[in-house]
Order: C-alpha cells, then sequence, then structure tokens
C-alpha cells in the first residue's frame, strides 16, 4: 500500500487546490507516483464529454490533474471524486439538498483502493476542518479516519494568525501528525498591509511551533506556464517534508 497526504486550509478560498496541484506535479517530477483526490467537491461543473453527453465534474480535481499532465480513467476518476454535487454550499447542505450525503467510510475506501495502485496520495479537503460533511460527520472526523499527515493552507492577512493557530491546535488535538503550513497570497496586497503579511509566517511558526513549508506569492491559478511552478517549487521550501512524511 501507497501513503497519504492531507491538504486542509484555515478556510474555503485559501488555496488548497493551488498547493495540491504543486506538490502532486512536484512528487511526480521526484519519481514518485502520486495521484490526487477531491473526495468531496462542491460547485460542481457540467462538461460535455462523447456523443454530446455531460458529466458533473470537480473542477478543483481538473485543475490538479491538469498541472500533473494526469489523465486516469472514468473507474479512476469516480475513485478521486466519489462525491461532486453542484450547489456551491457546504458539503451538509449540498449532500441534504441532493438527498446524498457523504458517507467517510466510502472515501476511505476509495483511498484505500487508489493507494492499493500507487506511491501516494494527495488529497485536497473542503473549506476548512471543521465543515460539515453530512450531520454528524466533520471534515476533521475524515481526516482523523484517513490518518495522513496534513499540511495546512493559510491565506496572508490580517486575522489570519488566529485562524491558522486555531486550526494548528484543532489538528493536533485530534491526534494527526502536522506536517506544516504553506502560506498563500491569494491576491495582491496592498504596501499598506505589507509588514502584517511579512510577520504572519513567523508569528504562526512562533507560537504554534510548527514549521512553515511555504511562502506563495500572488499569481493567477489559470495559467499553466512552466515558469509558474517553477515559483510554486522556489517559494514552497519544505517540499522534502512533504516527501519525508509519505516515505516512499
Amino acid at each position: 500500500m501507497g501513503r497519504g497526504i492531507f491538504v486542509t486550509g484555515t478556510d474555503t478560498g485559501v488555496g488548497k487546490t493551488l498547493v495540491t496541484a504543486g506538490i502532486v506535479r512536484w512528487l511526480r517530477n521526484q519519481g514518485v507516483d502520486a495521484v490526487p483526490m477531491k473526495p468531496v467537491q462542491t460547485g460542481g461543473e457540467w462538461r460535455s464529454r462523447l456523443r454530446g453527453s455531460e458529466r458533473l465534474v470537480a473542477p478543483d480535481l481538473e485543475f490538479v490533474l491538469s498541472a500533473a499532465d494526469l489523465r486516469p480513467g472514468d473507474d479512476e476518476m469516480q475513485l478521486m471524486s466519489p462525491y461532486v454535487y453542484e450547489p456551491a454550499c457546504s458539503p451538509h447542505l449540498a449532500g441534504r439538498m441532493e438527498g446524498r450525503y457523504v458517507e467517510p467510510s466510502v472515501v476511505k475506501d476509495c483511498a484505500d483502493r487508489l493507494l492499493g495502485e500507487h506511491q501516494a496520495v494527495v488529497v485536497e479537503g473542503a473549506g476548512g476542518i471543521e465543515v460539515p460533511l453530512n450531520e454528524s460527520a466533520t471534515m476533521l472526523d475524515l481526516m482523523v479516519l484517513l490518518g495522513f499527515p496534513v499540511v495546512l493552507v493559510s491565506r496572508f492577512g490580517l486575522g489570519t494568525i488566529n485562524h491558522a493557530l486555531l486550526s494548528v491546535n484543532a489538528l493536533r488535538s485530534a491526534g494527526l501528525d502536522l506536517i506544516g503550513v504553506v502560506f498563500n497570497q491569494i491576491e495582491q496586497p496592498s504596501a499598506e498591509s505589507r509588514f502584517i503579511e511579512e510577520d504572519n509566517p513567523e508569528a504562526v511558526a512562533r507560537f504554534g511551533n510548527v514549521p512553515v513549508l511555504g511562502k506563495i506569492m500572488h499569481f493567477d491559478r489559470n495559467s499553466k506556464t512552466e515558469g509558474i511552478w517553477h515559483d510554486f517549487e522556489k517559494a514552497t521550501t519544505g517540499l522534502q517534508n512533504i516527501l519525508e512524511a509519505l516515505g516512499v
């Protein structure tokens, strides 16, 4: 069996997909047979297939697959994204609306099957750590069930120290192995806020006693140029920590 890591965030929209794509791409360039998994996607998009049919796909997973130049078959795609919902909302609400809740045991089975065929799986969560998956379980419950070491993605800016430290404490209290934090600049900073952003990683590292794995400056995630991924790898100085946590 292969090994997995889980990429989670302090909130939605902090750059988990970008970080997941960069990690999968880098691992594969190191000779590791790593594949992505987006077990729960809300805000799914309808995409055309052959013969004019359409299917609901996970756009986050599609981005990662494109970045890593991966083209899995339909069966493996189903394992990579077992729960895709059209409503763009919390998973528990999307599941309630569509009459089909996320079952953590199903996600674990899909992850196990992927790990039976590949060296590593990089799982991207949805939203933050405590987002509800159904009427009783949260994303944190799924993370504990999988038991993978965790990469936490945080934004830069005012308020991020509190969000990051609360997330660090929640992960550790649940008994999960936290590899470190990646800071992602999701928008161009103003001159007035730059001093705050410069302090964020240092403060979180010190008060959380946690490694900072990277400080990624803002760029367009829709661009697929090699230069962007070179910049990602240069900014994410803790990629070796992730490789060591996988033990592959």
